[in-house]
């Protein structure tokens, strides 16, 4: 994506979810008020070889990713096989299946932009791309931060470790209302909200078929 911080911990309340694993995991704002059963609806963990069949060039990245992934999915609630393969489609092309969790570029074209509350010097560097979705600017890190319960506008490249790099993608998705877009299979409109535009959208659509034959959706 080319797109002060409340810093709450999370904690074991009914503000968070146990995963499968057994691990608690902190519920966003926008999901508070659904019940724990909905969370965990018809949720089906992707397993290794799955995964592997839709990014056969992340081989040795996959089992540092599996759980991230894995939790990432069931917390926001992608949790259908058509959620599951239009999200998986997008990391996988965003990321270069599960290569870069910070864009490469050095982030100086983000300078200046208070679209992205890129208001203080430096802020374009500091605040550039980040995980499998990248998150761009002090804005969009201010929000993720506050939703994962992490301090992101201090700590920003704790976007590149592999549990954020995935949960930050997961709430971009969904609370860019790309589930609802999912369901409907409007596989376009979720590209241009995370890109912008359309850029490598036929990469994306390949990724799309893999997924879609992976997981049974479609």
């Amino acid at each position: 994506m080319r797109r002060e911080n409340d810093y709450r911990r999370p904690n074991r309340s009914d503000h968070a979810v146990l995963g499968q694993t057994g691990r608690f995991v902190h519920r966003p704002a926008e999901f508070q008020d659904l019940p724990v059963t909905a969370l965990r609806m018809h949720y089906t963990m992707i397993n290794k070889e799955q995964l592997l069949k839709i990014m056969p060039n992340a081989r040795f990245r996959i089992d540092s990713f599996l759980e991230p992934i894995q939790q990432s999915m069931q917390e926001f609630h992608i949790n259908s096989p058509a959620r599951q393969a239009a999200f998986l489609a997008q990391i996988a092309h965003e990321s270069g299946e599960l290569r870069y969790v910070k864009e490469i570029a050095s982030g100086s074209a983000y300078e200046g932009r208070k679209d992205l509350g890129n208001t203080q010097p430096g802020d374009g560097m500091k605040y550039k791309g980040r995980g499998l979705i990248q998150i761009t600017g002090r804005n969009n890190y201010a929000d993720c931060g506050k939703s994962l319960g992490v301090d992101l506008i201090t700590n920003p490249e704790l976007l590149e470790t592999n549990d954020l790099a995935c949960r930050s993608a997961a709430w971009f998705w969904a609370s860019h209302g790309l589930n609802d877009l999912a369901d409907k299979g409007d596989f376009e409109r979720i590209t241009k909200r995370i890109n912008g535009g359309t850029n490598g959208i036929k990469q994306r659509y390949a990724y799309l078929a893999m997924a879609n034959e992976v997981l049974g959706a479609g």
